[in-house]
């Protein structure tokens, strides 16, 4: 099962990452200059509009990389009873895959939420163990397995 989280994971990344490259295919195509009438204010206001975003899509690509090699590193993580990066944890409340932020995935018809290290969620699982319990949002939620 894990390792169609992971691939559920790395697929999420990949899709995104594919759709950022596209819109930055098409803003380059915006880019390319246009014929002299068109020049002036507008244009160059406009232009430069084209080069921010280009920009913004470069740094998300940017962090979706960061995110592919984060997503690879979940699979090399060795089986433990204490919650980490890599644990499937499954709670009262809900299903937890402490891995990249990537919301909520599925594999073998059952969801998880795929959050990050540093999601509050995933800071008050870590270093707990399967029976233990946490508080998220005020509720107190009971850890019924780790894997």
């Amino acid at each position: 099962m894990k390792e169609e989280l992971v691939a559920a994971c790395v697929g999420y990344v990949e899709a995104r990452i594919a759709r950022f490259n596209h819109t930055m295919r098409e803003l380059e195509e915006a880019l390319k200059p246009e014929s002299r009438s068109c020049m002036g204010d507008k244009y160059e206001t406009s232009r430069a509009l084209l080069h921010l975003e280009f920009e913004k899509i470069s740094g998300q690509v940017e962090q979706f990389n960061n995110l592919r090699k984060t997503a690879s590193l979940i699979g090399s993580q060795p089986p433990s009873e204490t919650i980490g990066f890599g644990s499937m944890v499954r709670t009262t409340a809900a299903n937890y895959f402490i891995s990249i932020p990537a919301g909520e995935i599925e594999a073998e018809a059952e969801k998880f939420y795929a959050v990050g290290i540093n999601s509050p969620v995933a800071q008050e699982l870590i270093g707990k163990k399967a029976g233990e319990e946490f508080v998220i949002n005020g509720t107190s939620v009971k850890i019924t397995e780790v894997g």
